[in-house]
Order: structure tokens, then C-alpha cells, then sequence
């Protein structure tokens, strides 16, 4: 073997990837395949696919980057998989699905469940939960699949996440890393296992536990690559599988972000802040921090579940004018409206936007709002309010997460679609006051799963180690004083009163 390579398929809601990685942190080979349809709604705001789309995805892009890379594909070490979180698949003995797989962007409701005991309503409302409590019971797929399709919950041997069901695929195996059981699941993120019985919280989203399958450590021994899934991968039969994480979870490790000094800042479909500690502390009160795919490590995360899907509904909109003139230019409407956000001053001339389109677990009430019209105000102050309003949205959980847990981030690390903009890069910076950093590739996901390989199979003696010697920053952008109080006295004095201001409204409004 010339030069050791990790295999790397990460997952994700709009493509699949499959990668080559070696030791450097370079990514010498790639395939995608860009979904034509990520889901489809049988009713207004589900989302399923079949899970089987998933698993010939994968071995599409396999195949392909085989052929590519020659006699690379020789040097490949182990395989990972990271993949979104929070899709559902419901399978039989042998690991096929009695149902299509219901996604994280799923919105159904389940109805109808057994009523919470009086003295669970006590322990919720004691600790003012009940309302959050209410919206997750409600918003869990098992939950739904319980009250609504008994039957194939009844059939159901294993109810698994998307990662296990691939890794099923590969190894034959119902395993899968504590890092990667993220979602409405009755998983206990402190102690890095499946809940106890009698823990309070499991009536929450409660599964029963022969349906619960082996949960194994970042870097531990997933399975080894079967005969079937070699012919249909082209992976050869033996291979290791190695355990690593979720998509989130190995972003922020392949940002280099393994330290509580470091946050890292996802631009995604979904907008999240996080950063890498080694003792468990909750982001927020009773929001578990999810187990890290640095063992024995946590990832305090804050969402915003609508982040820069935004941006497709403001193009979609607002837009239709920049997406025409883009065309003309041979350009992504967003480069043109990325470029145009110069246009506008810090602070939108007083226009702030509340970007919670989507209600969150400690703001179950919330909506959507834009404060501070004038006749001054175009498309593009709209715009960059949006990206304001995110990036405060960010500001606020991660001042939140840094009170709690006695940290102080000295510098931010950007993924995820927004963040091959200079020009938003550079308004992340002002308004954070920190140095933000762009790392050498765009697929930190995959070569954070990489990273954990490398460090299992002995190339390095430690994950950091790895971290180290694979992450290269290639853009920093500094934070601009004078601009960063703008936005200082903004967050402070306007965008954090904009929701207490609003709550009240907010629940009449549902109300009625």
C-alpha cells in the first residue's frame, strides 16, 4: 500500500458523496450524485423516499469513484458513513423496510397518544417543559407510526436511523455509533446508551427495546463489507467499516473544531453553532448535547431549523429578477445576490429579521418575523437581513451555550453552502466579533468521518493527532471593529426583545 486512503460516503439530503481521503486531509478522488427527488409529500409537509434510493446511491457513486480512481481504490484502509439525522426506517428480520423512510424535514403530528400521568405533567411543568415536551411527543415519527400504521410498527423488528440501516447494508450488522442516534429517540446522550426503562423522558418518544439496536464508540468495528454488498459496491469483501458519526457531528470535527475555544458554524438546509467539549453540559436547559465522534466528548449544539433554506424561498419569492439576470451572467442567482449584499449597509437601515419559520423545542411558539420597514427598504435589504437574522439567531445560542458551560470562543470555523461566500463569511465575522476561518475543502463532514478512520487504524495515535495533520485553513476573515458594534448594540438592543416582544402575539395568533 503507496499511501493509506479512507473511504468515505457521506450522505445527505440533496446528494450522495463518496470520497477518498488520504492522510493529508486531501480528498484525491469524489463522486456525487445529486438527487433528482430528495423526498416526496404524500400530504402538505411530510417527507419520505424509499431508503433503498439510499442505498443504491450509495453504491452508484461506489462504483463510479472506483472506476475513477484506478489503482487507488487499492489503497483504500476502511470505509465510514456519515449521514443526515433524524430519518426513520422501520425494518423486518432481515433488515428490509416495511415502510419508506420518513426524513428529518418531515412536519406531520402525531394525534391520539395515551395522555401523559398526572405526575409526568408534574415533572414536566416543574421544570417548565411541558410545553416543549407536548411539541416533541407530537413531532416524533415513532410516535406517529405507533397511532397510525400499528401494523408495521408491530412487524417491525428494528427501528433504525438512516447510518444503521446503510451500514445493515454493507455488514449485515444492526450497529451503529452513539454519534450517529440523533433524533426523536429515546437515547441518553449523557451516558452514550439507549435510555433506561424508567427513565422519565422516554415516554417522550418511547420504543421498546428489543426494537433498539447495538450501539458501539466513535472508531470501534462496525462490521466488515459482505459479499453482497462487495458486488454491489465494489468494495472489497472483509473491508472494515469503522464507526465515526453523524453529518453535523464529523463537520465539526473535519472544521477542526475539538476544542470549546472553536465553534463551528453549519450553513446548511438546517443552521446550526456548535463546538467539542470533553464533560457533558446541555446547550440549553434539558436539551441534551449530543455524544461527540471525539469518544468521550460532547457537541453543545443550537439549531435553527430553517437556516438557509431561506434562501431558497426568498429566490423563490423575491427573486425572480436576480435568478433571470444570473442566467444572462452565466452565474448562480446566489453569487449575484451574495455579490449585491454590498449594497446594503450594516444593519439593513434598521431592518431585522426573527428567523424562526419553523418552531424549535424551547421556542415552541415561535413564527417568523420581519421588524423595522421603511420606504428606504428593497429585495436586497430584505436579503441581508435574512443573513443577519440567522447569523443573530447563531449569535444568541452560542452566547447561551458559552454562559452555561464557562467558555469563551476565540474564533468561529464556517461549512455548509453559505459559507463559499466571501461576502457572508465576512458579515459572519463583523457580527461575531471573531476571525472566521474556511478550511481546504467543502466536504468537512467527510473528512471529519476520515479523520475518527485514520486515528482507529493506528496512522495516527490520536483523533487530535489527525485533526492536526489534516486540517488546513485556507481563509480567514477578520472582524471589522466598527461594524461589529453596530451589530453589537443591534443584538443586544433590538434583535433579543423582538421575541419576548412577539411570544404573546404569537400565541393568540395560534390560538385563533
Amino acid at each position: 500500500m503507496s499511501t493509506p486512503l479512507i473511504l468515505t460516503f457521506d450522505m445527505g439530503t440533496q446528494s450522495a458523496r463518496a470520497m477518498l481521503v488520504d492522510s493529508t486531509g486531501c480528498i484525491v478522488a469524489k463522486e456525487q450524485k445529486r438527487y433528482e427527488k430528495p423526498y416526496y409529500s404524500k400530504e402538505p409537509g411530510w417527507a419520505e423516499q424509499d431508503p433503498e434510493f439510499y442505498w443504491d446511491s450509495l453504491c452508484e457513486v461506489s462504483l463510479r469513484l472506483k472506476e475513477k480512481s484506478g489503482a487507488l481504490w487499492n489503497d483504500i484502509l476502511a470505509v465510514t458513513v456519515t449521514a443526515i439525522r433524524d430519518t426513520c426506517v422501520l425494518v423486518d428480520r432481515e433488515g428490509k423496510p416495511l415502510r419508506d423512510a420518513i426524513l428529518w424535514v418531515d412536519g406531520r403530528e402525531a394525534t391520539g397518544l395515551p395522555p401523559l400521568t398526572p405526575m409526568q405533567k408534574l415533572a414536566f411543568s416543574a421544570v417548565g417543559m411541558y410545553e416543549s415536551v407536548k411539541l416533541q411527543r407530537k413531532s416524533s415519527t415513532c410516535n406517529w407510526l405507533r397511532v397510525n400504521e400499528p401494523e408495521n410498527w408491530k412487524n417491525a423488528y428494528k427501528f433504525l436511523l438512516l447510518p444503521n440501516f446503510l451500514t445493515h447494508h454493507l455488514t449485515g450488522s444492526f450497529v451503529g455509533s452513539c454519534a450517529d442516534l440523533i433524533g426523536h429517540i429515546p437515547f441518553d446522550s449523557k451516558a452514550r446508551r439507549w435510555m433506561k426503562v424508567r427513565n422519565l423522558k422516554r415516554c417522550i418518544f418511547d420504543i421498546e427495546p428489543e426494537k433498539l439496536y447495538s450501539v458501539v464508540e466513535p472508531g470501534e468495528l462496525l462490521g466488515y463489507i459482505t459479499a453482497k454488498a462487495a458486488a454491489k459496491t465494489g468494495i472489497p469483501e472483509g473491508m472494515e467499516v469503522i464507526a465515526t458519526g453523524s453529518d453535523k457531528g464529523c463537520e465539526t470535527l473535519g472544521l477542526s473544531c475539538s476544542t470549546p475555544n472553536k465553534a463551528a458554524l453549519s450553513f446548511g438546509t438546517t443552521c446550526t453553532v456548535e463546538f467539542t467539549t470533553g464533560r457533558y453540559m446541555e446547550p440549553l436547559p434539558f436539551i441534551p448535547a449530543y455524544p461527540a465522534v471525539m469518544r468521550g466528548h460532547y457537541n453543545p449544539e443550537v439549531q435553527i431549523y430553517r437556516g438557509y433554506w431561506l434562501v431558497s424561498w426568498f429566490k423563490r419569492e423575491f427573486a425572480a429578477k436576480e435568478m433571470e439576470e444570473a442566467k444572462v451572467l452565466g452565474i448562480s442567482a446566489e453569487e449575484l445576490l451574495n455579490k449585491r449584499l454590498q449594497e446594503v449597509p450594516p444593519g439593513c437601515q434598521g431592518l431585522v429579521f426573527q428567523p424562526y419559520f419553523t418552531p424549535g423545542i424551547v421556542m415552541p411558539k415561535a413564527r417568523g418575523a420581519v421588524i423595522g420597514f421603511s420606504d428606504v427598504h428593497t429585495r436586497i435589504h430584505i436579503y441581508r437581513a435574512i443573513i443577519e437574522g440567522i447569523n443573530f439567531a447563531l449569535m444568541d445560542g452560542l452566547k447561551t451555550m458559552e454562559k452555561r458551560g464557562g467558555y469563551k470562543v476565540e474564533e468561529l470555523y464556517v461549512a455548509g453552502g453559505g459559507a463559499q461566500s466571501d461576502e457572508i463569511c465576512q458579515i459572519t465575522a463583523n457580527m461575531f466579533g471573531l476571525p472566521v476561518h474556511r478550511i481546504q475543502t467543502h466536504e468537512a463532514s467527510g473528512l471529519g468521518s476520515s479523520i475518527v478512520a485514520f486515528a482507529a487504524k493506528g496512522v495516527f495515535p490520536s483523533v487530535q493527532a489527525a485533526v492536526d495533520a489534516m486540517v488546513h485553513v485556507k481563509d480567514v476573515f477578520s472582524p471589522n471593529p466598527e461594524e461589529h458594534k453596530i451589530y453589537e448594540k443591534l443584538f443586544d438592543e433590538v434583535f433579543t426583545k423582538i421575541f419576548p416582544k412577539l411570544l404573546p402575539l404569537y400565541k393568540k395568533s395560534a390560538e385563533l
